[in-house]
């Protein structure tokens, strides 16, 4: 079978993250316009998963994020015979785009507050399905109630030209605060001996739904195919992606400020490695990984290099944490009905990620993210 990896998907992160390096440069040329309103960014923040802004007594932090190309699986297991229920899956993949933008702002120590939507539509008639766009409101309206944040409004722009007729592409924008300010969590604490905690996934969440629209199209029941426990492959994929801001709450009110946190999404447990300094990422134990995510390595043909290297694999969220509180972190988590193991350790040594029981090494020309 011929291999199918993420860059034959048509996602070439050697091509997109040179893009954002460069934006990253400019952007950071314009911190200087906040001297006018009497704030400073929190520098240490950019590169990482959410900008921080110094307002005296608090920190302020904002992201933008979208859903990518989830809610493409949605309409074609929508439409799927064996959906006698006449599921439309919005509610499902809005909560996705609102984990897009909430796992990463609490990355920074941040308590997500308010979002706003983006929903721009290939044309009006879009949202002239009921059912639909009842799923779409409800399903980030929960979401956000999850969360608990205020739902501020959005824009749902017809852009016939820009968006394929018939299509939709979400996105949402967050801002949250960090208080007390000593929940800032930008790496300064990071050390050797700390502990790796990974938060278990739930599925593909939204990261990798390319590669697996390329697998649909090579299967013969495309997302109908029945993966090993019975589930359709289609519905297996539409699992909607873990809320991670409960667990970082929790940790909050439980006296445990993480040193450093990575939403484990684009590029994978590469991303592990996120923080500037130079640390080894050892990790001596891995979560379960989820059958969708066993189906696609295997019907792919992919290695462990390219699916540990693009694909969550059963591990969402990571909290980096002092060794005394990781135990009690992985209880804390549990208790926010999300799955947790004490997976590794951070040592000293050249930047990398090495999976020991995959004798698995990423090194730091691997990862592109920062300017």
């Amino acid at each position: 079978m011929t291999q199918l990896d993420y860059k034959r998907s048509g996602v070439d992160y050697a091509k997109i993250d040179p893009l954002k390096v460069l934006a990253q440069r400019a952007a950071a040329d314009t911190s200087r316009n906040l001297a006018r309103h009497g704030l400073t960014e929190v520098a240490a923040s950019r590169g990482e998963s959410a900008y921080v802004v110094d307002c005296g007594e608090f920190y302020f932090a904002s992201i933008t994020e979208c859903l990518g190309t989830k809610a493409l699986v949605a309409d074609a297991v929508r439409a799927l015979p064996s959906n006698s229920a006449g599921r439309t899956y919005y509610d499902s993949i809005a909560q996705d785009t609102l984990a897009m933008a909430v796992n990463d702002i609490i990355t920074v120590g941040a308590t997500p507050v308010s979002v706003h939507a983006y929903w721009a539509a290939g044309s009006s008639d879009w949202f002239a399905d009921g059912a639909r766009a009842r799923d779409l409101v409800e399903g980030w309206q929960q979401a956000c109630d999850r969360c608990g944040v205020a739902w501020g409004g959005g824009e749902t722009p017809a852009l016939a030209g820009v968006v394929e007729s018939g299509r939709i592409d979400l996105a949402a924008s967050c801002v949250g605060i960090v208080r007390p300010k000593s929940r800032l969590t930008l790496g300064d604490k990071l050390s050797a001996g700390d502990a790796i905690v990974l938060l278990d996934s739930s599925g593909i969440h939204a990261n990798g739904v390319s590669l697996a629209r390329k697998l649909a199209e090579r299967l013969r029941d495309g997302y109908a195919t029945r993966l090993d426990d019975g589930t359709l492959f289609g519905d297996a994929l539409l699992a909607p992606t873990v809320l991670y801001a409960p667990v970082t709450e929790a940790l909050a009110a439980a006296g445990i400020v993480p040193h450093y946190c990575v939403n484990i999404t684009g590029h994978g447990w590469r991303k592990l490695m996120r923080h500037p300094a130079a640390f080894t990422y050892s990790i001596d134990a891995l979560p379960a990984v989820p059958p969708v995510l066993n189906f696609i390595q295997r019907q792919a043909a992919i290695d462990d290099r390219e699916a540990y290297g693009n694909l969550n694999m059963g591990a969402g969220f990571a909290l980096f944490v002092a060794p005394s509180d990781a135990e009690r972190a992985v209880q804390v988590a549990h208790s926010a009905g999300v799955g947790a193991l004490i997976a590794g350790r951070v040592d000293t040594g050249s930047k990398s990620v090495v999976i020991e029981p995959l004798r698995l090494t990423f090194r730091a020309d691997e990862l592109h993210v920062r300017a």
